[in-house]
């Protein structure tokens, strides 16, 4: 299949111009690391972002940083780490999961609205998201938002372009709002605790002046032989530390708890946010399931009892990644049903290609919002260039 490379957007805008007038169609790709999220996606040809790269502003007084969509991941948070600041939403490395290989890159993050734990106290990457420059399927160049919090004039094309996964255009550039990097870290963990109880001491933590910075609980079986319910402070070594025996006082109820030092948090946290304790075996498909924190370990139980399952809980109960076998729809029947009487949606993050071309991956809309949703697509690319199939089927 043929691969276009733009090196800049006029070079891009024109690929999708030629597309367009020749009804072809494009798959959006980036550095490869996340191809297995979404439907598959039937194109004539390959638009990469991979030489659309470099920061292009980075202002460490003001927090803002602006990069060409194709700049490794890896590459912005070196440059931020010298000046002892981050991408507060903690983006998740794909590679684990998916079994791929390649570079993670800026516009990938933007493009999925890729965020970890710390999404539980920061927010999402869409809310640090800015600015964007894209190209949409029409091959016309569109630039939105800036380098301040407060730029939204109608419709706000930042937020709607973070999550649609290149299906409205082909991000060129994105711009982050930053903060400072914590200095320091610990995890306070409880053990034995089931399901419910977990949740109860997260949500309960969460509740606390203390400024938890992730909460999950990793049932027993899932990375260890005992269950275990973590909780995250950061920043300032003598801060976390007050805070930490602050907090283990607060929940005395739930139990004893122990300390894990900065170089077993980073590494036990790394591990929940590249989803690491479900990864193997790999051929299992995997959910990720969102609900109230308080619902999560009914949704879960209710799972149970109808399929083979392995889990794990982030965002104080209100992610749910979930594993189940490979077999028939992947559980998504069971999985759709268990939610619909709680409120909530569920995504298939990964599953073999046939099953992703024929079940629902995300969350099935209401038809007045599966209208709107095709309005706007056909208003950003009207002849269907651009990555057609990838959230929806035929759109």
């Amino acid at each position: 299949m043929t691969v276009h490379s733009p090196a800049t957007e006029e070079e891009c805008a024109a690929v999708i111009r030629d597309a367009r007038e020749k009804k072809s169609t494009l798959a959006i790709e980036g550095g490869g690391t996340r191809a297995g999220l979404g439907r598959p996606v039937q194109a004539d040809a390959i638009l990469s972002t991979h030489s659309l790269s470099g920061i292009t502003l980075y202002e460490p007084a003001e927090m803002v940083i602006s990069a060409r969509a194709g700049t490794p991941l890896r590459e912005i948070e070196a440059a931020l780490a010298g000046k002892a600041q981050c991408l507060p939403f903690e983006p998740m490395d794909s590679r684990a999961l998916y079994g791929s290989s390649g570079e993670a890159t800026i516009g990938a993050v933007a493009a999925c609205n890729i965020s970890g734990p710390r999404r539980v106290a920061a927010g999402a990457a869409r809310d640090h998201l800015i600015g964007v420059r894209l190209v949409n399927g029409r091959g016309e160049i569109v630039k939105s938002g800036g380098r301040v919090m407060k730029n939204v004039t109608g419709l706000d094309l930042v937020k709607l372009n973070a999550g649609a996964l290149g299906t409205l255009g082909v991000l060129s550039e994105v711009t982050f709002k930053l903060t400072p990097a914590p200095r320091a870290s610990g995890t306070l963990v409880f053990e034995g605790l089931d399901d419910a109880r977990a949740i109860a001491c997260l949500c309960a933590a969460m509740g606390t002046p203390f400024e938890v910075s992730g909460a999950a609980h990793l049932p027993k079986g899932v990375g260890a032989d005992v269950a275990r319910t973590l909780l995250r402070i950061e920043h300032f070594p003598e801060s976390v530390n007050y805070r930490l025996g602050k907090l283990a006082d607060a929940l005395g109820a739930f139990g004893k708890s122990a300390r894990l030092d900065v170089a077993a948090t980073n590494a036990i946290w790394r591990g929940i946010r590249d989803v690491v304790p479900l990864v193997e075996p790999r051929a299992n498909a995997i959910w990720k399931i969102s609900v109230a924190p308080t619902r999560g370990a009914d949704v879960v139980a209710t799972i149970a009892r109808k399929i083979d399952a392995r889990w794990f809980y982030d965002w104080s109960g209100g992610l749910i990644w979930l594993a189940v076998p490979p077999e028939g729809d992947c559980g998504a029947a069971i999985v759709r049903a268990a939610i619909a009487s709680t409120g909530g949606h569920a995504t298939l993050v990964r599953a073999p290609d046939h099953v992703r071309g024929k079940v629902d991956v995300f969350q099935p809309l209401a038809e007045p919002l599966m209208k709107l949703t095709r309005g706007i697509k056909a208003s950003f690319d009207p002849d269907g260039v651009l990555n057609i199939g990838r959230m929806y089927a035929g759109m």
